[in-house]
């Protein structure tokens, strides 16, 4: 069982104006996948903040996974990537450009997210988007594939090939 973090950015939802109905989403898929989720922090979209938040997290070893929800748009305020960015050791851009390509097959606007994934210690991070509907469409995607990511990045299989065509 993998351990897991949720983090929401949202401004109105740190100040009590909204509720943030995305972190629910997502934590329901994780457990409904078997994922423990050890943390589920709700912050304003403060770039210091959560860079902060993320190293301490990936350096104490205290996840293997970390989800952010929201923060990845064009906004001035949507900083998520570039702090993501800033504490990651290693880019994994696949993740972000699997979600955007499976977004565009239901709206035009999957093009306008920045969101990143990488790897810090042996912790992932990936941004996922902020509106609940988005991020269980993307995160029912990913979450098969995230799960054997997982299981190299702990050393808990050691093959990345897929076996599926092996007989053909």
């Amino acid at each position: 069982m993998f351990k897991a973090t949720v983090i929401c950015l949202s401004d109105k939802g740190y100040r009590g104006e909204r509720d943030d109905k995305s972190s629910q989403v997502i934590i329901n898929i994780l457990e409904k996948n078997n994922y423990k989720v050890v943390k589920n922090i709700l912050l304003p979209d403060d770039y210091y903040l959560l860079k902060h938040t993320l190293a301490e997290i990936c350096d104490a070893g205290e996840a293997d996974l970390i989800l952010t929800t929201g923060g990845t748009g064009f906004s001035k305020r949507d900083i998520t990537p570039e702090a993501t960015l800033e504490v990651i050791e290693k880019n994994v851009p696949g993740i972000p450009e699997a979600i955007r390509a499976h977004s565009m097959l239901i709206t035009k606007r999957a093009m306008l997210s920045r969101a990143v994934a990488g790897i810090r210690s042996d912790t992932l991070i990936v941004n996922l988007p902020g509106s609940p509907k988005a991020v269980k469409e993307s995160l029912e995607y990913i979450i098969s594939t995230l799960h054997h990511g997982l299981k190299i990045l702990t050393g808990k299989a050691t093959e990345c090939a897929d076996d599926r065509n092996k007989n053909k």
